[in-house]
């Protein structure tokens, strides 16, 4: 982990919310092009499809590889480090994917992309700052099982009709 690694967990943790927002200002943005582009009867379904999809994908274990992690022949510093190997890390990532599919539903570009990236800060920043001392003691499987249950509660919800009043 980053922070055991480097024991500096401010730049890391700045690092993230650098990463985040890029990431899931592009991943935003690119759902709000899709749902100008997909009439609302097909993006329903996509959406609620995919939302499915994603609580099925939560339940797959992230593989991060710790020497890309570490930015191993990198020069950059501690944050620079971790912009450039959080940024990749999260590209095509279930969370990007997640701010696709949440920009797509909803209008609110900047709700959405503050919205994911509070999400993945509230997910992070207690990792970086306690890493191994509570990594064990979190039941994964459980953090998994819940975030499962709720991308498969909004995707039945979009399939049944939920976002209607937004057009969806």
């Amino acid at each position: 982990m980053l922070a055991a690694r480097f024991r500096k967990p401010l730049p890391i943790c700045l690092g993230i919310l650098l990463a985040t927002l890029a990431n899931h200002a592009a991943a935003g943005a690119l759902g709000a092009w899709i749902t100008a582009q997909v009439n609302p009867a097909t993006m329903r379904w996509v959406l609620g499809i995919g939302f499915i999809a994603m609580a099925a994908w939560t339940l797959v274990p992230d593989k991060i590889n710790a020497e890309d992690a570490e930015g191993k022949g990198f020069k950059l510093g501690v944050l620079g480090t971790t912009i450039v190997a959080f940024f990749l890390a999260e590209m095509g990532d279930k969370t990007q994917i997640a701010t696709v599919a949440l920009a797509a539903q909803y209008p609110q570009l900047l709700a959405v992309v503050a919205g994911t990236t509070l999400g993945m800060m509230i997910a992070n920043v207690p990792a970086v700052y306690l890493g191994d001392r509570i990594a064990h003691k979190i039941p994964l499987r459980l953090v998994h099982g819940v975030a499962a249950l709720i991308f498969a509660a909004l995707g039945v919800a979009t399939l049944l009709g939920a976002g209607r009043s937004l057009g969806f």
